[in-house]
């Protein structure tokens, strides 16, 4: 499948929210082996942690294909994804 840089970017973003969501619920929620989660706790902990997993794996294999596809080194695609996720998205 083919992928636009656009794309990538759209999927890294998406990637970086679950993951900071996941990590939210954790600093809310308290370290898990000193708080005792309550079990919707628990359950909706692994379910933002499986969600960031996901699309971090989906981002990375995007990534993988597009750089085999243009024939660019994978590392130099990451790089010019990640200065594109940090600067401010056009509104």
């Amino acid at each position: 499948m083919s992928h636009t840089f656009e794309e990538l970017v759209a999927k890294q973003r998406a990637a970086d929210a679950a993951h900071a969501q996941a990590e939210e619920l954790r600093d809310a929620y308290g370290p898990p082996a000193e708080q005792r989660w309550t079990g919707r706790q628990s359950g909706t902990y692994e379910t933002a942690l499986r969600a960031w997993r996901d699309l971090d794996r989906d981002a990375r294999t995007a990534m993988s294909e597009y750089a085999r596809d243009t024939g660019r080194p994978r590392a130099d695609v990451e790089a010019e994804v990640a200065r594109a996720v940090a600067a401010p998205e056009d509104t």
